[in-house]
């Protein structure tokens, strides 16, 4: 550990760039957990409806009796929605989880690595792209990681931290322990193509849906299927639906040009579903239809 680097797990304030449905979400988690946070979105329209969205989730756990209102009303005073990059320079480890497109990342670490001191850990929130790629973006790669939290951020208990190829051992240190501090279960990981989970569970899904097809099963008899049959707490159609068939098939074209295998390509009926707007629990309607969009 160099004289530089943090030595000690406490943290004052975290950043979060980018304020999309994960971005928001991960905002939400560490005020939640107490932590002062920082949170920039790059698109200026964008700014107060993230601030409204975050405010309308935790408003609902208000109603749901998970979260007091007191307890919402300090989490709230907690977040500041910044106006610039700068204002990020004074956190401890700055989230990013901007568009999942390598040019719009590595020019984002390109102006954190800039901004913040070297002590402050940079972590990209990618699914499905190279830490080693987006870190080479920055003047001080050593103090770049991957903390890939799964959506939705403040219902998924799991977060991978992923080394890249020049990630120092502190700062993948100090990304596990603010994953642990934000309550969440942290798995360390090196930088593979889909990482850990997704580079399971991608072609698997898709091998879900493709058997739907073929063995003409309805979704929930499929869910039931893998529900009783294979003990999975959560049905494949269900999970998708959670996941969001968009970002699903975002991933496995990602993943796909990545290992060009069969099994990484989403198949046609989750292209077609994400075409038509049929996005799953977010939209109201995905396999299964909801009350609400969530």
């Amino acid at each position: 550990m160099t004289k530089s680097t943090p030595s000690t797990e406490s943290f004052s304030r975290i950043g979060v760039v980018g304020l999309g449905a994960m971005g928001s979400g991960i905002a939400q988690v560490a005020i939640e957990a107490g932590l002062e946070t920082v949170a920039f979105e790059l698109d200026p329209t964008r700014r107060k409806p993230a601030r409204s969205r975050i405010e309308h989730f935790l408003d609902r756990k208000v109603v749901k009796g998970r979260l007091t209102g007191d307890d919402r009303d300090r989490a709230i005073a907690r977040l500041t929605i910044a106006e610039g990059l700068d204002e990020i320079s004074g956190c401890d480890v700055v989230v990013e989880a901007v568009v999942e497109e390598l040019p719009v990342k590595t020019a984002v670490f390109a102006q954190l690595d800039d901004a913040c001191p070297v002590t402050t850990v940079l972590a990209t929130n990618t699914s499905s792209l190279s830490v080693t790629e987006i870190a080479a973006a920055a003047t001080h790669p050593g103090r770049v990681v991957g903390m890939h939290f799964f959506n939705p951020a403040p219902l998924m208990p799991l977060v991978e931290v992923i080394q890249g190829e020049r990630s120092e051992s502190w700062a993948c240190e100090r990304a596990t322990q603010l994953a642990e501090r934000l309550g969440k279960h942290a798995i360390r990981c090196l930088d593979t193509p889909g990482f850990v989970v997704n580079r399971v569970l991608i072609p698997l899904l898709n091998d879900c849906v493709r058997t739907l097809d073929d063995a003409r099963v309805s979704p929930g008899d499929l869910d039931t299927a893998m529900k009783h049959g294979a003990g999975w707490p959560m049905g494949p159609c269900e999970l998708l639906d959670l996941i969001g068939i968009d970002v699903h098939v975002h991933a496995s074209e990602a993943l796909w040009r990545q290992l060009p295998e069969p099994r990484m390509f989403p198949p046609p009926r989750l292209v077609a579903m994400a075409r038509a707007g049929r996005l799953g629990r977010k939209t109201g309607e995905g396999f299964f239809t909801y009350d609400e969009a969530s």
